[in-house]
Formats: structure tokens, sequence, C-alpha cells
């Protein structure tokens, strides 16, 4: 009775969670923060995307204070059997400039460069094969954005979560920035009709 009533529980908890028990996780950056979020939320299969700083060694960044050595990035939470680590990538590169080896767009500084973050073989594997094909494609121009090692994530909080779902609860100026940081006309001019805006 006791093994029924915990295999039982066991059962409740995985039914309760849904998707979200095979869920993975991606950490991408391509400048502001809250492009890629909203970017990335859009996605069928992409449960949740966080901004915040990963790839230096200084604990706890912060927006305000110091974060050097970090990249602004995104942590996309996603159900594989939705969308694949291989299309969240094919979706990172046609929102982001990999020429640009001093930032992204109207953002420049080393905390706004473009950088896939890998967790194991697998996704390097992965994003190589991604990385060589944009390369293929643009055989005259240098693609900047490396392909780098997961280290902690370091998710936005306290008193700077605003920037959590920025472009959800400051649209218009959300929307004002991308404009005037000439970011969907940059992806226009790179990617054509692949550009997704």
């Amino acid at each position: 009775m006791k093994n029924k009533l915990i295999l039982l529980a066991v059962v409740s908890a995985l039914l309760s969670h849904g998707s979200t028990v095979l869920a993975d996780k991606a950490v991408l950056a391509g400048g502001c923060f809250w492009c890629m979020e909203a970017d990335f939320e859009k996605l069928d299969g992409v449960t949740d995307v966080v901004s915040g700083f990963t790839g230096g060694v200084l604990k706890n960044p912060t927006y305000n204070g110091n974060h050097e050595g970090h990249y602004e990035a995104v942590e996309i939470t996603y159900d594989p059997e939705q969308v694949s680590y291989q299309q969240l990538l094919a979706h990172y590169w046609v929102n982001v400039d990999p020429f640009d080896a001093r930032g992204q767009f109207c953002d420049k500084g080393h905390s706004y460069l473009s950088a896939i973050f890998v967790a194991n073989d697998t996704e390097r594997a992965l994003a190589e094969v991604s990385r060589k094909e944009v390369v293929a494609q643009f055989p005259n121009q240098t693609v900047i954005t490396p392909i780098l090692d997961a280290s902690v994530f370091y998710p936005i909080q306290g008193r700077e979560s605003y920037h959590q779902d920025y472009y959800k609860n400051n649209p218009l100026r959300y929307k004002a920035y991308r404009w005037n940081c000439g970011r969907d006309q940059r992806l226009k001019t790179i990617w054509g009709d692949k550009a997704t805006h």
C-alpha cells in the first residue's frame, strides 16, 4: 500500500508539471537581453526566457553595478519534444549580427557581444555545425560569434528585476528602443526574409 501511494504521488507530480518534466535549457547571448527575451518567448515549445548575465568570473553581477567580464544573456527553458536545440540555434542566428566584434547593433562593449554557451558535448557539436553553416553562407565575412563553455547563469533580480519581461511590461519604451537601436533593420540587411521581424 505504501509503495502504491508513493507511486501515485510521483505520477501526480509528473502530470501536474506537464511539459516541464521534459524541459531543457539553453543559454544564448545576443546583445540586449530585452530583445532576446522577446525573440525567443514567441517560439512554440519555449516555456520561459530569463534575462541575466553569464560568462564571467565575477559573482553576483548586477546591471547597474559591476558585471565586468559577463555577457548579457538569456536562459531559455524549452520542451525538446516541441522545439529542438537545433531549431533554437537556427532562430538565434537570424536574430543576431554575427559579424560585430564590438557588441550588437547600437549597444557596444563586452557585455553586448554575441555568444553561444554550451553545457555538454552534444550541444557543442550542434552549435559547431550551425556556426559552420553560417560561415559557409557568408564566405566574404568573418563570423565573430564564439561557442563557449557554459558557466554560472545569474538571473537579473531584486531591484533590477524590471529587466525581466521588459518588452511586455514597457511595450512602448521597448519598441522605441528596439527601433532606434536599428536591430530589426540590420537583421533584415543581413538575413533578408529569414529575419524574424
